[in-house]
C-alpha cells in the first residue's frame, strides 16, 4: 500500500541579526531620556555641584562676602586638633548610642507584637508610624515641657515615687538623656514597621517545625527570628547610625538659649551641642564658610566610619 509522501518543510528563516548604527540607539530614545532628565538636572545643581563647591571651599577662608583666600590644608589641620569639633563628635557618639540601642530593641518588640496581633493592623501601624512623620520642631517643643524642671512630666513622675527632681535640660547628662528619649520616641514606630517587613518574609514553617521539636518562644526569636532578620537588622542599624550622627532640630529646638549664648550652643556646658550644630556655628553664627565646609566633610567620615563598623560588626556575628 502506498503512503502519501511526507510534506517538504520550507526551510528555516534565519533572522538577521539588526544592523547597530553607533549612537543611533541613545538618539532614538531621546523623549525617554528627556523625560527623567529633570531629576538629574535638579541632582546636578543642588546635589552633585554643591557638594563639588564644598570641597573646594574647605581649601579657601571665606567670610560669604568677600573674596575666597587659599588656605590649603591649614582647615584640616586646624580641625585635627580643635577641641570643640572633638567634643562635638563625643557628645554625638553619646547620644546616638543613648538612643540607638534602645530604640532598637523597643522597635523589634513593637514589631513581633504587630505581627502577632490579630485585629486592628492597620490602626497599630499607623499609630506607630505617626511620630515620624509630625514636625521634628513641635516635637521638641513638647518634649522640652516634658522635661521642665519645676513643671516637667519627668520630675512630676519622679515625685510620685518619692525620688528627687532632676535638671533635665541644664545638666550634662540630662541633656543627653532628653534629646536620646527623643530621639528614640521619633524612631521606634518607623523602624517597628520596617522589622514587621522583615518578619512577614520569614516563612512559617520554620515556626512549625521548630514548634514540634518543642522549642519555646525565647527559643524560637534567637534561633530563627533573629538569623532571619539579619539583614534587616543591619539596614536598621546603618539607617539608625547615619540619621543619628547627624541629628540637628532636637537639640537646637529642645535647648533653650539665652541672649548671650549662641543659637547652636548646645545648652549648659555645650552638652548637647552635636556635630551638626557645631558645623552650623561655625558657618552661620561665625561666618567662616570655609571651616564650616571642612567641618561637614569632617562629619561626612565619621558617618561613613560608623556606618562601616556596624556593617562588619553585624556582617561578622552573621558569619559566626
Amino acid at each position: 500500500m502506498a503512503t502519501a509522501p511526507l510534506l517538504e518543510q520550507p526551510p528555516t528563516a534565519v533572522a538577521e541579526a539588526p544592523t547597530v548604527h553607533p549612537g543611533k540607539g541613545i538618539l532614538s530614545h531621546w523623549r525617554l531620556y528627556a523625560a527623567i532628565s529633570p531629576f538629574y538636572l535638579l541632582f546636578l545643581c543642588f546635589g552633585l555641584i554643591p557638594v563639588g563647591f564644598s570641597l573646594y571651599l574647605s581649601f579657601h577662608r571665606w567670610d560669604g562676602l568677600g573674596s575666597m583666600e587659599w588656605a590649603g590644608l591649614s582647615q584640616y589641620q586646624y580641625l585635627l586638633g580643635d577641641s570643640d569639633f572633638w567634643s562635638s563628635i563625643g557628645n554625638t557618639i553619646i547620644i546616638w548610642a543613648l538612643a540607638t540601642f534602645p530604640m532598637i530593641f523597643l522597635a523589634m518588640v513593637t514589631a513581633v507584637m504587630l505581627n502577632s496581633a490579630v485585629r486592628f493592623k492597620n490602626v497599630y501601624r499607623f499609630a506607630y508610624f505617626l511620630p515620624n512623620v509630625t514636625s521634628i520642631v513641635a516635637v521638641a517643643i513638647i518634649f522640652g515641657s516634658v522635661f521642665s524642671t519645676n513643671f516637667g512630666l519627668m520630675n512630676a513622675l519622679l515625685q510620685a515615687v518619692g525620688l528627687d527632681q532632676v535638671a533635665w535640660l541644664n545638666t550634662p547628662w540630662g541633656i543627653k538623656v532628653a534629646i536620646a528619649t527623643l530621639m528614640t520616641w521619633q524612631w521606634t514606630g518607623y523602624n517597628a514597621i520596617i522589622f514587621l517587613a522583615g518578619l512577614q518574609t520569614v516563612p512559617t514553617e520554620l515556626y512549625e517545625a521548630a514548634r514540634v521539636d518543642g522549642a519555646g518562644p525565647v527559643q524560637t526569636f534567637f534561633r530563627i527570628t533573629l538569623p532571619m532578620l539579619r539583614p534587616t537588622l543591619l539596614f536598621v542599624l546603618v539607617v539608625s547610625t547615619v540619621t543619628g550622627l547627624q541629628s540637628f532640630a532636637e537639640p537646637q529646638v529642645l535647648l533653650q538659649t539665652t541672649a548671650n549664648e549662641s543659637t547652636y550652643s548646645g545648652g549648659p556646658d555645650h552638652a548637647g551641642r552635636t556635630m551638626v550644630l557645631y558645623f552650623f556655628q561655625q558657618t552661620f553664627d561665625n561666618n567662616d564658610f570655609g571651616y564650616g565646609a571642612a567641618v561637614a566633610w569632617g562629619i561626612f567620615l565619621v558617618v561613613v566610619l560608623f556606618s562601616i563598623i556596624n556593617w562588619r560588626l553585624v556582617q561578622r556575628r552573621g558569619e559566626e
